[in-house]
């Protein structure tokens, strides 16, 4: 199961779940007529739950479209207002077509609403499943992009230390900084605010500039204006949007949105 992609685990339980249906109705719809073959019964369930098939894939496709937010919530509720009292109309003709009777209009219409609690039922159930299948998904998604930023803090913290030095504007005096003991650094218009052991200070340059000639291995942009040292990083947390919370040594908390997050990953991925 681990092994297994979120897509592949689904697709199996959703046949499963339709193989199981099928099996257990047409055993019932037998009990219920003896007279009726084996082969009938299984082609009467089959197709009475058929459309259900098709709810599964429009779940599908709003939750990968969307996710398993109000947008896919807001589409399939909107759906079910029309697919539920159709599927509940054409199981009841199909019902009627395999008993050979023609009702009056009014009993259609009766059996067409003794259907409707059970559709929206199944409905509601698939739209369930759907939800916990993308929250999953997403779960397993969010733990291995995880366990490829903790490989690389764990390989940034064994890179061997450079003896290069930083020197930084401390209100009036400066002070020489070794690279390694920084934590992050965050641009402020011309200047970059360089923050390491507890301690801030300035260094008259861009970001970008300063990006240039820092370790790559070492350094990493998490925002337009901030660098962390990944061997400072003492803890990650992924955050319901999508985006980490780095914990530094310091206990200094910082954000990674899911672009720079998406960008982190890819540069990580080459190296």
């Amino acid at each position: 199961m681990k092994r297994l992609s979120p897509a592949v685990v689904t697709a199996g339980f959703a046949a499963y779940s339709y193989a199981a249906t099928v099996l257990s109705v047409a055993w019932y719809l037998r009990r219920d007529d003896p007279a009726l073959g084996l082969e009938t019964s299984l082609i009467w369930a089959a197709l009475t739950y058929a459309p259900w098939l098709g709810v599964g894939v429009l779940v599908w496709g709003a939750m990968r479209l969307w996710g398993p937010g109000w947008r896919a919530a807001g589409v399939l509720t909107g759906a079910m207002l029309v697919l539920v009292p159709a599927i509940a109309a054409f199981d009841t003709r199909l019902g009627l077509a395999f008993l050979q009777r023609e009702p009056s209009a009014g009993e259609w219409l009766g059996r067409i609403v003794d259907r409707l609690p059970v559709a929206l039922l199944l409905y509601t159930a698939l739209i369930a499943a759907g939800l916990a299948a993308a929250h999953w998904r997403r779960a397993r998604e969010a733990q291995k992009r995880v366990e490829i930023l903790t490989e690389a803090l764990d390989a940034a913290r064994r890179i061997a230390p450079d003896e290069a030095r930083l020197l930084v504007s401390t209100g009036r005096s400066r002070t020489s900084v070794e690279t390694r003991t920084v934590e992050w650094f965050a641009s402020a218009g011309n200047y970059v605010v360089v923050n390491w052991d507890g301690r801030e200070g300035l260094v008259r340059d861009t970001l970008q500039g300063l990006e240039a000639r820092l370790d790559d291995r070492l350094f990493a942009r998490i925002h337009r204006s901030s660098l962390v040292n990944l061997a400072r990083v003492a803890g990650v947390q992924p955050l319901s949007d999508g985006s980490w919370r780095l914990t530094m040594e310091s206990g200094a908390e910082l954000v990674v949105s899911r672009t720079y997050r998406d960008a982190v990953l890819e540069r990580l991925g080459r190296a």
